[in-house]
C-alpha cells in the first residue's frame, strides 16, 4: 500500500516546491506563475482519493506536506542573484503560508470529496477542489504577502505586494496582493474544471487495468 503512494507523494512534493518558487514571479500584471502549477496538487489528491480511498489521500497529503515544506525551508537558505542584489529562492513567509494553506486546503478537499464520493463522477472532484482552492488562496496570500503579518519576517520586504492599486486594474483601491489572490483564485476555478478531463481519463484507464 505504501509503495503505491510513492508516485502521488513525489508528484505532490514537486508541485509544492515548484509553486513556492514560481509564486514569486509575475505572469502579466495580476498573476504569478505559481497559479498555473499549484492546482495540480488537487488533481493528485482527488485521483488518490478516488482510486485508493480517503485514508490513502490523507497519507499523500501529509507526506507531500512534509517533503514540500522541508524542500521549501531549504530554499530559504539558497540565495539567488538578480538586479544587483541577492534574495532567497523561497522566503520564510512563503514557506509558512504555503505549508499552512496546503495542509488546510488539501485535507478539506479530501473530506469534501469523501462526502460526495457516491455522487456523479464529476461532482466530488469539482466541488472539493473549489472548497480547497478558496481556502488555499485566502490563507496563502494573507500569510505570504499581507502587511498585517510583516512582523513574521521583518527582513522580507513585501512593500511591493502592499502597494495600493485598483483591484484587478478597475476596482476599488486595494493592496496588490489582493489582486494577485483574486486572479489566482479565478485561475484555480478554471483549472478545476479543466482538470476534470485528465481525472476522468486516468481513473477510467487505471480502473480498467485493475479490472
Amino acid at each position: 500500500m505504501t509503495r503505491n503512494l510513492i508516485p502521488g507523494i513525489l508528484a505532490m512534493a514537486a508541485v509544492v516546491v515548484a509553486s513556492n518558487i514560481l509564486v514569486q514571479f509575475l505572469f502579466g500584471q495580476w498573476l504569478t506563475w505559481g497559479a498555473f502549477t499549484y492546482p495540480f496538487a488537487f488533481l493528485v489528491t482527488d485521483l488518490t482519493n478516488r482510486l485508493q480511498g480517503a485514508a490513502a489521500a490523507r497519507r499523500v497529503v501529509i507526506a507531500g506536506f512534509l517533503v514540500g515544506v522541508a524542500c521549501s525551508l531549504v530554499g530559504t537558505q539558497i540565495m539567488l542573484e538578480g538586479d544587483g542584489f541577492s534574495y532567497p529562492a523561497v522566503t520564510l513567509r512563503i514557506a509558512m503560508g504555503s505549508g499552512l494553506a496546503f495542509l488546510v486546503a488539501q485535507l478539506t478537499d479530501v473530506h469534501v470529496f469523501n462526502r460526495l464520493r457516491r455522487a456523479s463522477w464529476w461532482r466530488a472532484p469539482l466541488v472539493s477542489t473549489l472548497f480547497g482552492s478558496s481556502l488555499d488562496t485566502l490563507l496563502f496570500f494573507t500569510v505570504a504577502f499581507s502587511g498585517w503579518l510583516a512582523f513574521v519576517e521583518p527582513s522580507n520586504d513585501v512593500s511591493w505586494a502592499n502597494a495600493v492599486l485598483p483591484l484587478l486594474g478597475f476596482g476599488p483601491g486595494a493592496p496588490l496582493w489582493m489582486s494577485l489572490a483574486l486572479a489566482d483564485w479565478f485561475v484555480k476555478l478554471a483549472l478545476a474544471a479543466v482538470a476534470l478531463v485528465p481525472f476522468r481519463v486516468i481513473v477510467a484507464r487505471l480502473t480498467e487495468r485493475v479490472a
